[in-house]
């Protein structure tokens, strides 16, 4: 049996999102193509945004939406330049904090579907 997306919090909680959340912005600090879409004081900021979103997104509390309405994901993005490189890089890192977050394997298809998707879904230009 598929696990829904409004499941997987139940399953991993806070905990598994904040670990995997803090893997990816790790490896974002010192990338190459994604690192300079932060501007500096931002990328703590811009963790918890994406903890709270995901949290949210897979079933847990409201708290994104509660501090910054809906989530508009393409609006918010829309001044960064996003191509498929970048698309790209953002699935690779992610795919790899996936792995170091070491999720129970039944959470990993409805992340890893989302994850692909939406990373899809921001770009905005063209190569």
């Amino acid at each position: 049996m598929d696990l829904l997306d409004t499941q997987v919090y139940a399953l991993i909680g806070e905990e598994g999102f904040t670990r995997l959340i803090a893997a990816f912005y790790r490896r974002v600090a010192t990338d190459d193509i994604l690192r300079p879409l932060y501007p500096e004081q931002d990328l703590a900021d811009a963790e918890q945004r994406l903890r709270d979103f995901v949290i949210q997104r897979f079933g847990g509390p409201m708290i994104y939406s509660e501090k910054r309405g809906h989530p508009r994901l393409r609006m918010r993005h829309a001044p960064f330049a996003i191509d498929q490189r970048g698309r790209d890089r953002w699935v690779e890192l992610m795919e790899q904090a996936l792995a170091e977050a070491n999720l129970p394997e039944q959470a990993m298809p409805p992340l890893r579907k989302f994850f692909h998707e939406a990373a899809t879904f921001m770009i905005n230009r063209p190569k």
